[in-house]
């Protein structure tokens, strides 16, 4: 597989490479990332690789992210060939009620402001990067479609929201005729597993892709890290994480230690960097469209772009698998083959694929 082995975006006619550059670490405005001068190179190189898929959000590094993108595809002349990919939701103006969320008046106020960083007038793909809570879903889907109709935005998208806010929204499109969501940006991992239980199988079932964010688990699956050295002196952007003390970016458990250690005896069993092999089994997982990468440095890009260049044995993937498997909870304990078993009275069934059709 290469960057330029195009996939659509779920039910789309929009052709995405298999790894997508994340650019929330261009700029150093979070205490991490890296300047102009480190990035610049990095959005080159994944473009003369073929890379055509560049994610980034109104937010990441306080807006400095797509100022960045927005430089770059005009010095490289590039805005037809790159699919741009951007986000809203989060507040832009601490204290105003409505510059943040998903109300239409956001949405709207964050468009304009995306499209002026950017330097572009239309957005190939829109996010809304996390579910607020409180916008009814049709203001959500009206407003997006309204965009659409416009010409300001393509194809648009949902980050981290519930599987059955997905579902939801893609059968109210479909049956509105509105425009359909065409992806799921969510976290994905070794580590973080729980879209498994409903949003693959969602994604599969009503035409969506899944793009992965932290395929790496915010750098606990880079190598760099182990039981040993978690103690140690600060290692950049995972403590500048767990330091703002947000419980989402504290990976420090025994089980997570588990799963790095198999890791490591996996990658030293293929001759490949641990990063390389944890990249690998995310973008090869049934229903992952375009994993999104984030690298600070050009070595970085290189070893990620690598992971593409092999196929991981299935008897040491299976290991990966098995040690990484998410706790077995109610309701989906039902669907074992145990139970499943009892529900058909022994009898084995086949279910209906376009392979039988």
């Amino acid at each position: 597989m290469k960057l330029n082995e195009y996939v659509t975006l779920g039910h789309s006619g929009l052709r995405v490479s298999p790894l997508c550059l994340g650019a929330m670490t261009f700029g150093t405005e979070w205490g991490f990332g890296s300047d102009e001068a480190t990035v610049r190179p990095i959005f080159e190189r994944y473009l003369e690789l073929g890379g055509n898929f560049v994610d980034t959000a109104d937010g990441y590094t306080n807006g400095k992210s797509e100022e960045l993108v927005g430089k770059f595809i005009q010095e490289t002349n590039s805005r037809d060939r790159i699919v741009l990919a951007t986000k809203f939701t989060f507040n832009g103006q601490p204290g105003n009620p409505n510059a943040g969320g998903n109300g239409r008046k956001n949405i709207y106020r964050a468009i304009e402001g995306s499209l002026r960083r950017l330097q572009t007038d239309y957005i190939d793909l829109y996010w809304m990067h996390v579910w607020d809570t409180i916008t009814p879903m049709e203001e959500v889907l009206s407003t997006l479609d309204n965009l659409v109709k416009a010409g300001k935005v393509r194809h648009i998208g949902f980050s981290d929201v519930p599987a059955w806010y997905a579902a939801r929204a893609q059968t109210l499109a479909e049956f509105q005729g509105l425009e359909r969501v065409a992806a799921l940006q969510l976290e994905y991992s070794l580590i973080e597993r729980n879209i498994e239980r409903e949003h693959v199988p969602a994604s599969q079932e009503l035409g969506m892709a899944i793009c992965p964010w932290s395929p790496l688990a915010g750098g606990l699956l880079s190598g760099k890290y182990s039981r040993e050295a978690h103690t140690g002196p600060s290692r950049g952007r995972i403590d500048t994480q767990r330091a703002s003390g947000n419980t989402l970016f504290d990976r420090s458990s025994e089980r997570n230690f588990k799963i790095v250690d198999e890791l490591v005896n996996v990658a030293k069993a293929i001759g490949r960097p641990v990063a390389e092999v944890a990249l690998n089994w995310v973008a090869t997982q049934p229903g992952v469209t375009s994993t999104i990468i984030g690298v600070t440095k050009l070595p970085q890009l290189e070893s990620d772009l690598a992971s593409l260049d092999f196929t991981i044995p299935e008897e040491l993937r299976a290991r990966l698998t098995e040690v990484s498997e998410p706790e077995l909870v109610h309701p989906y304990s039902f669907f074992r083959p145990l139970i499943q078993d009892r529900v058909s009275g022994g009898v084995k069934n086949r279910a209906w694929t376009r392979s039988n059709s």
